[in-house]
């Protein structure tokens, strides 16, 4: 008997208790401003300042990083890794080398002293470090018969390399003659080499000294 009234309080309660709310939150609404059309400009004013300074800072770091190196602090400082080995182009004597090695190395010596009585030195050679045109000529049609090389006398056959050679790899390998074993001559260019080679095209027969001598 007494469960039923206590039951019936209870749910009075309740209903009490959810009016309460539904009248605090109907007070709220009304002193609650009301929304205005779009975006407050302020925030979007700081929002557009702070994605400018993400986007210029990463620019920075992006060029003055130095890769974050804890070793680096200098902002103009290289930006190549540690240790790494920077790629020195090689001249063109350095590269003639090579030539040399494969194609007049036999002949003329890894000294350039080449073989007495057999084949003249290139070393101190005035024919190797005179006259571009004369040294281009003898290399690319050959040289036959007597010739006088720091006063002492040759006679033997130096075979034509035109044919086997591209201007270039004549160019590198003079030049690294006329550099090499103490000498001292300019280098000479492709172009240099393409210019004889175009004006002797109709030459079929090896040089002689006696007219290589007219060559300046």
């Amino acid at each position: 008997m007494s469960a039923e009234p206590d039951k019936n309080f209870r749910l009075e309660q309740a209903c009490a208790t959810d009016d309460s709310i539904q009248q605090v939150h109907a007070q709220l609404q009304k002193t609650k401003p009301e929304k205005t059309g779009g975006y407050p400009l302020l925030p979007l004013g700081i929002l557009g300042l702070m994605c400018a300074a993400v986007f210029f800072g990463s620019i920075y770091l992006a060029h003055n990083s130095i890769r974050f190196d804890p070793l680096v602090y200098n902002e103009h400082a290289s930006r190549d890794k540690p240790g790494a080995q920077k790629i020195v182009p090689l001249t063109r004597a350095q590269l003639g080398k090579k030539v040399f090695d494969v194609t007049c190395i036999a002949c003329h010596q890894a000294n350039g002293l080449g073989l007495p009585g057999q084949y003249p030195p290139l070393a101190g050679s005035e024919w190797a470090t005179g006259s571009e045109e004369r040294v281009i000529r003898i290399v690319l049609h050959g040289l036959n018969g007597p010739i006088k090389v720091e006063g002492k006398d040759f006679n033997n056959v130096m075979a034509p390399l035109g044919e086997a050679l591209k201007d270039e790899q004549i160019a590198n390998a003079i030049s690294y003659v006329r550099a090499s074993w103490g000498n001292n001559a300019p280098e000479v260019t492709p172009e240099a080499v393409a210019k004889v080679r175009a004006e002797t095209a109709g030459r079929k027969t090896y040089w002689t000294a006696a007219e290589l001598e007219q060559v300046k």
